[in-house]
């Protein structure tokens, strides 16, 4: 239980790396070359079709759910509240990933058109849940972390990023209503990027006070 323990904020960082990577890679290795600011994620993704933003979108997932669970090992002063948002945002990631979004230019009426109407609806409630539940998780945790020594250290850069995810929120919200879509994919890719920029400060302040603890547990029993 104990090496369990420990794996946590490895599987965090490394989850977050690779979904950076393979975002990365799902924007400049395309096999086709849509229109990157004009596209959701997700409609991007299903233009594109190699996979890489769906395995982007998992791997965040599983980082999410490493990440929660190591820092409820760690007994950081997060809260119900918060953890339950994380959750949340690691579970609509994953309907993200494995519900595709609606392909443009579907052809309405059909039984295509039907199920591609349902999935992207279904889909884009599920971007909806992601780009408002870790801006929220933001704001009540950053109060919270400063007040413990442990986590001080993070406290503003979190406060930062959670007002950056809240700034990208409130774009992303006038881009897709009055905004006519404009710009849409840079505006949810942006704000993709400071969640986890959040969630990647969380990760390596928790493997650093794994690191701390591990090392404090062997001098320990180096003296006894």
């Amino acid at each position: 239980m104990l090496a369990l323990k420990r794996l946590y904020p490895l599987v965090a960082c490394t989850g977050i790396t690779v979904a950076v990577g393979a975002l990365v890679v799902a924007q400049v290795t395309p096999a086709v070359r849509p229109d990157t600011l004009g596209l959701t994620i997700g409609e991007y993704a299903a233009v594109e079709a190699s996979g890489a933003t769906e395995f982007a979108m998992v791997s965040l997932a599983i980082a999410a759910l490493a990440l929660v669970a190591g820092l409820r090992t760690a007994m950081a002063p997060l809260g119900a509240s918060v953890e339950r948002l994380m959750l949340v945002w690691s579970g609509a990631l994953t309907v993200m990933a494995f519900v595709p979004a609606g392909t443009p230019g579907t052809v309405a009426g059909t039984v295509a058109g039907t199920m591609a109407r349902l999935t992207g609806q279904m889909h884009g409630y599920a971007s909806a849940v992601v780009f408002v539940a870790l801006p929220v998780a933001g704001a009540l945790m950053v109060a919270r972390l400063g007040e413990d020594e442990r986590w001080k250290a993070v406290a503003r850069p979190v406060e930062w990023l959670a007002l950056l995810c809240g700034f990208g929120l409130v774009a992303v919200t006038y881009v897709a209503l009055p905004g006519d879509r404009i710009f849409i994919g840079l505006a949810e890719r942006a704000l993709l990027a400071a969640e986890i920029a959040l969630v990647a400060v969380l990760a390596v302040r928790l493997a650093h006070l794994s690191r701390a603890r591990g090392a404090t547990r062997a001098s320990q029993a180096a003296l006894g």
